[in-house]
């Protein structure tokens, strides 16, 4: 029996209503579902008597969830989707995102077209597209403390109330840059349209085989963002005294003190979108941002008396 997986958001009454009716028509089909919230793959926030709250990258795979799976549903917004990613990545499971949010710009199709969709995969015909996904891993004396999953970025920032930080930052073999900012943002190409897009960072197509390192309000006209080569790993040191945040696709981290030092590389994990028909990247900015689109008409000119 082929196994169909559903993670949807527990905090939305539709994608719970959804999540159910979906299982029971596939259920009818003969395909075995299995369920998960988009919880499961939340990180977690530190706190001062819990400095560090992570769960290893293999182990948030949900229960059900294996290689062996044809493709999962994702029911709910972005955050959705970067949390089902950091669930089913390991297992090279497709995912079919679908937007009961707002924004939804990492979503495939909209929660009204949600059955005919189904049935198109179900006939097989679809796309898969795989995009980079990074590793994240705080270092302390060599020791490994946390680490994560993450499709769109990493933020090392400054804690609120406290003075601009330093970064030393070494890319692969090349030399160390130092960066005085109130933070950095190391994000993939999914990623360039998100934090990084805000803090003035270039937006990259999904296909390119690079980073994007963007500093946060820099402290000199020099500082700029950075694009290089997927497979260069960065290690960051933080050079200034006090406690940092470090933040994954916005949804959980970890403090960072000033002896520790933070690696993040590309993964052997992909994140496989599935599509329902060829990728068209410039038509989703434009739909979703507003990239590209005419010039409002100049007012015809008017003769002078």
């Amino acid at each position: 029996m082929s196994k169909i997986g559903i993670i949807y958001n527990d905090a939305k009454p539709i994608a719970c209503r959804i999540t159910n009716e979906l299982k029971d028509k596939l259920t009818a089909y003969g395909y075995d579902i299995h369920i998960n919230n988009g919880s499961g793959g939340i990180l977690g926030y530190p706190s001062l008597e819990h400095p560090l709250c992570h769960t290893s990258i293999d182990q948030l795979v949900p229960s059900g969830f294996t290689k062996d799976m044809t493709f999962a549903v994702v029911l709910g917004g972005d955050g959705t989707v970067l949390s089902a990613f950091r669930q089913v990545a390991p297992c090279h499971i497709p995912l079919l995102t679908v937007n009961t949010g707002h924004m939804g710009f990492l979503t495939e199709t909209f929660v009204n077209q949600l059955y005919p969709a189904i049935e198109q995969v179900l006939a097989g015909d679809y796309e898969v597209e795989e995009r980079t996904m990074l590793e994240v891993r705080l270092f302390r004396d060599n020791e490994l403390l946390w680490e994560a999953l993450c499709l769109n970025e990493m933020v090392l920032h400054r804690e609120p109330m406290t003075c601009m930080c330093h970064f030393e930052i070494q890319i692969g073999r090349h030399a160390p840059i130092d960066i005085a900012a109130d933070g950095i943002i190391i994000s993939t190409p999914t990623g360039s349209t998100a934090y990084s897009l805000s803090a003035g960072g270039p937006v990259v197509t999904p296909g390119v085989p690079v980073l994007e390192l963007s500093p946060i309000c820099p402290h000199s006209l020099a500082s700029r963002a950075l694009v290089f080569a997927d497979t260069e790993p960065v290690t960051v040191f933080p050079a200034s005294p006090n406690r940092m945040m470090m933040i994954v696709d916005g949804n959980g981290g970890c403090y960072v003190l000033p002896e520790d030092r933070v690696r993040v590389k590309q993964s052997h994990y992909k994140a496989r979108f599935i599509r329902l028909k060829p990728p068209e990247f410039f038509h989703v900015l434009r739909e979703k941002l507003g990239w590209g689109l005419p010039h409002i008409a100049k007012p015809t000119s008017v003769e002078l008396p």
